[in-house]
C-alpha cells in the first residue's frame, strides 16, 4: 500500500523546540513516531531524542509487523531514558511524551503505542475514527465523571522516563486499514490549537498530507492570536494510506446525494 507523509515542528514561543519527530518506511513495514520532551525539567530534549532513536533505529521495514517487537521497541526508549536518568544528575527527573505509529504494508494493518498526551488521530472516508487517550489527570477526571475545570491540562501521570516502572505505554489492537485512511500524530501543543471538527474539516479540503498540514498549521495560528499563554511547541506527523483525497470526496458525495437525490 502506498503511503505519502508530511511533518512539521514549531518552536512555538518557548525558548527552545524540545519536540522530536521520526520515520522508517521500508518495503514491507514503516513506522513513525512524535515525542514532546517535557517541559520545566532539564533533559526533556534529550528524553525525546532518545524515545524517538531507539524506536525508528531498532525498527526493521523490511519485515512483516510484530507487535511483541513494537512493544520491545518502546521498552528499550523507556529503558534508554531510565539509564540516562542514573548517569546524569541534571536529568533525573527529564521525561517525554511519545506516539508511534506502524502500518504492514502487505498485509495493510496498523497498530500504535503511546505514552502521555502526544495523541494519534485515526480518520477513515474522511471522517474521524478514533483517537487516543491522554495519560493526564485531566482524562482521569473525566473518565471518573468529575469536573475538571481549572485542573490544570498538563499534569501527567505517565509518560516515558516518569511514573513507576511497573507502568507501561497503552497499545492499540493490530487493526485492518483501509484505502483512503488518514493518521496525524501530535503533541499538544497541536492538538490544542486545532480542534477535531477542524481536524476533519480540513482533511476534507487538500489533495495531500502536505497541504493538511500547512492548512491545520494556519488555523493553529489563528487560534493562539489572543491567546492567554504561550504557544507551546508543536509538532505533527501526518500519513495518508493510498488515496485519502479521493475516498473522501466520493464519500462525501454520497452522502451529499442522501439529501439532494438527482432527478430526471
Amino acid at each position: 500500500m502506498n503511503i505519502s507523509t508530511a511533518s512539521i515542528s514549531r518552536q512555538g514561543e518557548r525558548a527552545s523546540n524540545q519536540d522530536q519527530t521520526g520515520e522508517n518506511i521500508g518495503e514491507r513495514a514503516a513506522c513513525f513516531v512524535v515525542c514532546d520532551g517535557i517541559a520545566g525539567l532539564p533533559g526533556g530534549d534529550v528524553a525525546a531524542t532518545l524515545a524517538r532513536n531507539t524506536i525508528i533505529s531498532r525498527f526493521d521495514g523490511d519485515e512483516h509487523l510484530n507487535a511483541q517487537y513494537i512493544r520491545q521497541y518502546v521498552n528499550d526508549a523507556n529503558r534508554a531514558i531510565r539509564e540516562e536518568q542514573k548517569a546524569v544528575q541534571d536529568y533525573h527527573r527529564m521525561g517525554t511524551t511519545m506516539v508511534s505509529l506502524f502500518i504492514d504494508r502487505d498485509y495493510q494493518l496498523a497498530y500504535w503505542a503511546h505514552a502521555g498526551d502526544s495523541r494519534l488521530y485515526h480518520f477513515r472516508r474522511g471522517w474521524l475514527y478514533h483517537v487516543t487517550t491522554d495519560h493526564s489527570l485531566v482524562q482521569q477526571m473525566k473518565d471518573a465523571g468529575h469536573q475538571t475545570e481549572g485542573i490544570n491540562g498538563n499534569l501527567l501521570y505517565f509518560a516515558l522516563g516518569l511514573g513507576k516502572d511497573e507502568r507501561e505505554p497503552s497499545y492499540s489492537d493490530v487493526v485492518p486499514i483501509e484505502d483512503g485512511d488518514a493518521f496525524l500524530l501530535c503533541t499538544d501543543g497541536f492538538w490544542h490549537g486545532v480542534s477535531e471538527e477542524q481536524m476533519q474539516q480540513s482533511l476534507h479540503m487538500v489533495n495531500t498530507p502536505d497541504e493538511w498540514l500547512t492548512l491545520m498549521n494556519q488555523i493553529l495560528l489563528k487560534n493562539s492570536v489572543g491567546a492567554q499563554t504561550r504557544q507551546d511547541n508543536y509538532s505533527a506527523v501526518a500519513v495518508w494510506m493510498g488515496t485519502p483525497q479521493e475516498t473522501t470526496l466520493l464519500h462525501t458525495l454520497s452522502e451529499a446525494a442522501q439529501f439532494f437525490p438527482l432527478r430526471d
